[in-house]
């Protein structure tokens, strides 16, 4: 399983960018993924998650900010941001569990900053 996730970068607060996530070595149509984020000195955690079925859920700071949505014919998951503040500066992760085993991206850093 390789997942390979880019889109990351310096953006001022306000912003936009999005995020993808390119899978390989898994059925990926019939795969939830998601989305974690770890800030400087912080656990890492769950930002969200699409099921197989498209169904999408979010933490509550990102509610409304945030797209998560998936590309089965390209094996590719997005994480749309938009209204970046200060405090999503984070590295971001997908994720996808395949076999009872988890399976992670290399992380793309994100920087909101003005």
């Amino acid at each position: 399983v390789q997942l390979q996730a880019s889109g990351g970068g310096l953006v001022q607060p306000g912003g936009s960018l999005r995020l993808s996530c390119a899978a390989s070595g898994i059925s990926f149509s019939r795969n939830a993924m998601d989305w974690y984020r770890q800030a400087p000195g912080k656990q890492r955690e769950l930002v969200g998650t699409i099921t197989s079925g498209g169904s999408t859920n979010y933490i509550d700071t990102v509610k409304g900010r945030f797209t998560i949505s998936r590309d089965n014919a390209k094996n590719t998951v997005y994480l749309q941001m938009n209204s970046l503040k200060p405090e999503d500066t984070a590295v971001y992760y997908c994720h996808v569990i395949k076999g009872w085993v988890d399976y992670w991206g290399q992380g793309t850093l994100v920087t909101v900053s003005s």
